[in-house]
């Protein structure tokens, strides 16, 4: 097994300094969450909701509320995420409250807008499609910009703290009893056709928050530790790091580390058999990397 260990000499410790946004950071954030939730209005006004599909969430209750009651689904998607926001605000972070509230406001005003176009169709199965890509882009956009766009993710990250379900396990539950009550409120098949929507939207989200090129740790295990570093570094123009490794039976090893894109998992794979087909190789999904010298590039 692999022991890292960190020491720092003493004095060297230097209390930590909260970074302050600059304007081009609040501009770039506030820009980012505006483009998403009008996307997600897109969604909503262009392919769901004349189509009898709802969404998960507060929106999906929003859209049910405006069915029954002929109140426009904006007016439902603002006054059921304020009491959300408030707690939000004070339990989670001003930044993240206000960001959802921009994202709010903006989603509120822009199906008010989109209400009156026309839908892009009539085929309930590519409404469903288009409208979960729609969605889950728009979504994953206003995400990765610190905010949200729905007050049940604040109710899961509380629930979190205080249970042992997940986040995840938490907003999936409380939007399977939401896409379910659509069965009872339109019909069933739109139910169904909703969990097709919010599946589409749930892929789409991971792949804009993760991106295309996504991130890949890999850790190998090998006698010819050296070369195999060197050959790495020379092909993919990649660092390696190398780790002090025991065994269960106390045997001494090398562990190279390293961080490369998707693209170049088929190529490290290649070098590592060249090198040593018995080598041991572990390859795993990274959602993000940040700082050293790690960028990600096209593979030449």
């Amino acid at each position: 097994m692999t022991d890292v260990t960190t020491h720092a000499p003493p004095g060297t410790i230097q209390p930590i300094r909260h970074h302050k946004q600059t304007p081009f950071e609040v501009a770039r954030r506030t820009f980012f969450i505006i483009v998403g939730a009008i996307l997600v209005a897109v969604a909503l006004e262009i392919f769901l909701i004349n189509n009898s599909i709802i969404d998960g969430g507060i929106t999906g209750i929003s859209i049910m509320s405006s069915y029954l009651s002929d109140i426009p689904v904006g007016i439902f998607l603002f006054l059921l995420n304020v009491p959300f926001l408030i707690l939000g605000y004070r339990t989670i972070g001003k930044t993240f409250a206000l960001s959802t509230l921009l994202g709010v406001i903006v989603l509120s005003i822009a199906t008010t807008l989109l209400h009156p176009v026309k839908p892009f169709t009539d085929d309930i199965f590519l409404a469903a499609v288009f409208g979960g890509i729609f969605l889950g882009a728009g979504t994953g956009i206003v995400i990765r910009a610190g905010g949200s766009l729905d007050g049940t993710e604040i109710v899961a990250i509380l629930i979190n703290r205080k249970s042992p379900f997940s986040v995840g396990q938490t907003v999936m539950f409380i939007n399977l009893f939401i896409l379910g009550s659509a069965g009872f409120v339109y019909s069933w098949d739109r139910a169904m056709f909703s969990l097709i929507a919010y599946y589409i939207a749930f892929k789409v989200i991971d792949l804009t928050i993760e991106g295309f090129d996504e991130s890949k740790s890999c850790w190998i295990i090998s006698e010819h530790h050296k070369e195999i570093s060197d050959t790495i570094y020379a092909r993919l123009g990649r660092g390696t790091t190398l780790l002090h490794g025991e065994g269960g039976s106390g045997d001494q090893k090398k562990v190279i580390f390293c961080v490369i894109t998707r693209l170049e998992e088929a190529k490290l794979k290649s070098i590592v058999t060249e090198m040593d087909p018995s080598a041991f190789l572990a390859v795993g999904n990274i959602h993000d990397v940040k700082g050293g010298r790690f960028k990600k590039k096209d593979i030449h």
